[in-house]
């Protein structure tokens, strides 16, 4: 993949940690006490033993989790299969995929009938789905950071039966202003800031400030049109559709992107979206070349000031682009993101795998991964292993069963691949919509059609442990966006402390990095960019990721002291490929700016004793959509037993 790295391959790149471990053939006996490393390196070596949240290098949907997956989608799978072979094991419920709305349906399960049977298979290494915990250990002490789903968050209200869920896992929402320390950065006069590269403006240089304000567009490198027409932009207040009404001026703005409304409605240079190309990255996935501007109206983002627009939601308009007073007061970001609910869930079907009885204790403890599948207990978890086939068994009735087919892990033999099957009077499917048709063919045809409409969001979430934190007080950045770069944005880790974990407070100290990249492909349509850039993540190996990482951070701080080679400890790249849900636009959906009925609703329909979960069963990338959809799956078939 030709990338910017490509023109910075001449550069000096020292030999990194992993460099170090791939690259060195050490002797029997070797220790790394006897080797001489940087500060902190020993303790990192230990990072590649088999615990999962310590785990370095590529992550999220690492090697071994998708191949098989894959294989079945080419329709070259079964070619290589051997014939599966039956465990023998008979559970109430199989539920395929662990994440939080695989977890949800098992704690709903078990709430409903506390005797059930239940197995989780995933086909990752790890548990929690795209709630991902990272953890680096550096000096003895162990940081924790986030590798996906951030924050119990939505742009709209939880639903009643979410927040019940919440609140009887422990958590208690309302202290996250206890646990977060508001003011640590801003008291240390750190702000946000843009990098602009000298690839793209003839020197590198971080600007401090917002786009908004005069001063920072006269410090910033941009062109004499390009700095007139953002003044413009926030200084005037035409109506470019004068004669309309509120309505009609939105059902206008949502046939269009953000871009066509300053270039062709404000005569606007392009240049002016630079600085905005990437505030929609967390959001949809894609930047502001591709999101309506009905929806840029309701983020905040300049250019509709004359125009009298209603607030309230228009037309096919996203929850994401308005948001509701009771979402900013139901907001909790834990050290590992919402890997902290996973785990809540998985000590309530499996206490021996995380000791304790509190949220506070949840967050510090390490999983005893050996105990998830053990024989004979009335919960297990199967890490590791694919499910390939979904399909039920005997004729419609009070003994119909289920069979699920799956590659356990080590599966591979001289024969093929060896396959195992396990049978269940029921199964949730709370794995991503878009493999369901191939792994459970038995389904409708027109709910085939409408689950492979569920594509999936593109994405990085990267957890880089640094030295220390010198050369951030020292340029007065707290956060920073870079959009050239493959991550487009930069920020010091949320300063949280829950229970006996403390957010490090001392510049001088190691910190995690939260690096992001939607990998969007600009002048293509939303769903386009998100095929294109799941083929660039699984295209892009680590190598090409940790010397863009190293560059960006040495450039953008290098003024402040910072030096790669000393102070990158750890990279952990999160890579999704298949990321969050993908949410409607009404670019490129037409149904969902008519308001008729989107494929979502008939992709989750129960199908015999086969019932739907995940959160593109909503197309609405939020937790509470993951557990309300969780909980739905299990009540279709309760109904129907």
């Amino acid at each position: 993949m030709a990338t910017s790295d490509d023109r910075r391959l001449g550069m000096h790149v020292p030999v990194t940690r992993r460099d170090f471990i791939n690259g060195m053939a050490v002797g029997v006996g070797a220790t790394a006490a006897s080797l001489s490393l940087p500060p902190g390196m020993a303790d990192l070596l230990a990072q590649d033993a088999p615990y999962p949240p310590a785990r370095t290098g590529l992550r999220g949907s690492h090697a071994g989790s998708f191949e098989t997956l894959h294989a079945l989608r080419d329709g070259r799978f079964w070619e290589a299969a051997g014939t599966p072979v039956s465990t023998g094991e008979e559970y109430d419920l199989v539920i395929v995929g662990a994440g939080l709305s695989g977890l949800t349906a098992a704690v709903t399960y078990r709430e409903a009938r506390p005797d059930a049977r239940i197995l989780l298979i995933e086909n990752h290494d790890d548990f929690g789905g795209h709630a991902r915990r990272n953890e680096f250990t550096v000096g003895g002490r162990r940081i924790i950071g986030y590798g996906g789903t951030q924050s119990i968050d939505s742009p709209a209200p939880y639903s009643a039966e979410a927040k019940a869920f919440v609140a009887g896992l422990g958590v208690d929402v309302s202290s996250y202003r206890r646990a977060l320390d508001s003011t640590l950065y801003s008291s240390m006069g750190l702000r946000g800031g843009m990098f602009f590269d000298r690839e793209t403006f003839g020197k590198d240089q971080l600007v401090i400030g917002d786009v908004r304000d005069p001063a920072f567009r006269e410090a910033a490198p941009f062109s004499p049109a390009v700095r007139r027409d953002l003044g413009r932009l926030y200084t005037e207040t035409p109506d470019p559709m004068p004669g309309l009404s509120s309505a009609e001026k939105k059902a206008r703005l949502a046939r269009m992107t953000y871009l066509q409304f300053l270039t062709d409605h404000w005569k606007l240079d392009a240049g002016v979206l630079w600085p905005f190309q990437t505030r929609t990255h967390g959001l949809f996935g894609v930047g502001l070349d591709a999101v309506p501007a009905q929806d840029a109206f309701g983020l905040g983002l300049p250019g509709f000031q004359g125009m009298g627009l209603d607030p309230a939601a228009g037309p096919g308009q996203n929850h994401d682009a308005i948001r509701y007073p009771e979402a900013d007061d139901y907001y909790f970001h834990f050290p590992d993101g919402n890997a902290t609910l996973a785990r809540l869930m998985v000590r309530r079907l499996m206490p021996q795998v995380l000791p304790g009885t509190t949220v506070e204790d949840c967050v510090t403890a390490r999983a005893d991964y050996a105990q998830l599948d053990v024989a004979g207990r009335p919960c297990r978890l199967r890490l590791n292993s694919a499910v390939l086939r979904v399909r039920h068994t005997g004729p419609a009735g009070g003994d119909q069963r289920v069979e699920v087919t799956y590659a356990p892990a080590g599966a591979g033999s001289a024969r093929g691949l060896a396959l195992s099957t396990v049978r269940a009077r029921a199964v949730v499917l709370a794995c991503w919509h878009s493999v369901i048709p191939a792994i459970c063919p038995e389904l409708p045809a027109a709910q085939k059609e409408a689950l492979d409409y569920a594509i999936k969001v593109p994405l990085a979430y990267t957890s880089v442990l640094i030295r220390q934190w010198t050369a951030f007080r020292a340029l007065g950045v707290q956060r920073f966006t870079s959009p050239r770069f493959w991550h487009r944005s930069v920020n010091l880790d949320f300063p949280v402390s829950i229970g006996t974990y403390r957010h490090q407070t001392d510049p001088a100290q190691p910190i995690v990095l939260h690096m992001t990249r939607a990998a969007c492909q600009p002048g293509l349509g939303v769903r386009e960019q998100h095929r294109a850039g799941r083929r660039e993540l699984l295209a892009t190996p680590f190598d090409t990721i940790e010397r863009d990482i190293r560059d960006q951070l040495q450039r953008v701080l290098g003024p402040g002291g910072f030096e790669s080679a000393r102070d990158v400890l750890g990279i952990t790249v999160n890579r999704w490929p298949h990321g969050y849900a993908y949410q409607y636009n009404s670019l490129d959906d037409e149904f969902w700016l008519k308001g008729t009925e989107p494929p979502c609703v008939r992709a989750r329909q129960p199908h015999g004793r086969i019932a739907v979960a995940n959160s593109d069963a909503a197309a609405y990338a939020y937790t509470d959509a993951a557990i309300d959809h969780g909980r739905r799956a299990v009540r279709d078939l309760l109904a129907r037993a």
